[in-house]
C-alpha cells in the first residue's frame, strides 16, 4: 500500500509556549482511568518503561474513557494487517520525575557548555516538566496522554526513522518533510509517521511537534493546539485498595 498516496504531509505546528498551555482553565472531568490491557485487537499494549525496569512504571496503560474510545477508533481505522501499539498513558509522578532527570542528566553530560535554561529547554523538548499542581500538571499525569507506534501483522514494529524516545531532531514527527528522505528507508518511515499521524488526528488527538509518537486527548496541550478554551482533565491517581474500601463503606 502507497501511503504516500493515501496520506498528506505531516503539518509543520509550534512548539507548544508552555506559559499558556498551563493558563488553560480545566474542567474536572471526574471520570475514572481504565486500563488497556483488555481491549481486542487491533490495539496491542506493550507498557515499554515497566518493561525496562524504569522505578514506579506500572505494568498497565491506564487512560480515560474517551481517550480508550477514541484509540479503539484509531486502530480500527488502520490499513488491513496493522495494529497500533501503546506504549505509555497514564503515569505516575515517581517516572515522571525520573524520566525528566536522567534526560536532564544525560544532556548535561553530553554539552556541558549549556546553560541551567538552556538545558531545561532541551529537556522538555521531550519530556515535560514532572507536575503534580492541579492546575498545571504534567500531560500524561492526566490520563489523556497517550505514546503510540504501529506493528505488522507478525508484531514488528513500523520504522518510524528514530526509536521511542529518542531525543533527537529527527523524532520530531515533520523531520522527513523539513528535510527530504535520504534513502527508500527514510521514506519509508516519513509514510508510517504519516500514516500515524492522519490515523491519531482523525480519531481526535494532536500531537506534540517534537515526539512523533506524543498524542494527546483532553488534557491542557490537547486544548491549546485545538483552540478549546479548557481543557476536560486535570491530574488524576489510580484508585488505591484504601481508597476501594472507603468508597465502598
Amino acid at each position: 500500500m502507497n501511503l504516500a498516496m493515501t496520506y498528506p504531509p505531516i503539518p509543520t505546528r509550534p512548539e507548544p509556549d508552555w506559559s499558556q498551555v498551563t493558563a488553560l482553565p480545566i474542567q474536572g472531568c471526574q471520570s475514572p482511568l481504565v486500563p488497556m490491557s483488555l481491549v481486542p485487537p487491533p490495539v496491542v499494549i506493550y507498557p515499554v518503561y515497566a518493561k525496562r525496569g524504569i522505578p514506579g512504571a506500572v505494568a498497565e496503560c491506564h487512560v480515560r474513557p474517551e481517550v480508550h474510545r477514541r484509540l479503539l477508533q484509531a486502530a480500527r481505522g488502520l490499513p488491513e494487517g496493522l495494529s497500533l501499539v501503546l506504549l505509555d498513558a497514564w503515569r505516575p509522578w515517581r517516572v515522571q520525575q525520573y524520566l525528566f532527570d536522567t534526560l536532564f542528566a544525560a544532556i548535561r553530560a553530553r554539552h556541558g557548555e549549556l546553560d541551567d535554561e538552556s538545558l531545561l529547554a532541551r529537556t522538555r523538548e521531550f519530556v515535560s516538566l514532572p507536575s503534580r499542581d492541579p492546575a498545571a500538571p504534567s500531560p500524561h499525569l492526566t490520563g489523556g496522554a497517550v505514546d503510540v507506534t504501529l506493528c505488522d501483522e507478525n508484531g514488528l514494529q513500523l520504522d518510524m526513522g528514530t526509536a521511542f524516545d529518542e531525543a533527537v531532531p529527527a523524532s520530531h514527527s515533520d523531520y522527513f518533510e523539513c528535510h527530504a528522505p535520504a534513502d527508500d528507508a527514510q521514506r519509508r518511515a516519513r509514510d508510517n509517521r504519516r500514516l500515524l499521524y492522519h490515523t491519531m488526528s482523525e480519531a481526535g488527538f494532536t500531537n506534540l511537534p517534537s515526539e512523533w509518537w506524543h498524542y494527546d486527548f483532553g488534557d491542557q496541550l490537547w486544548a491549546w493546539y485545538r483552540g478549546e478554551n479548557a481543557a476536560l482533565y486535570g491530574p488524576i491517581e489510580l484508585e488505591s485498595i484504601e481508597d476501594h474500601w472507603r468508597r465502598q463503606l
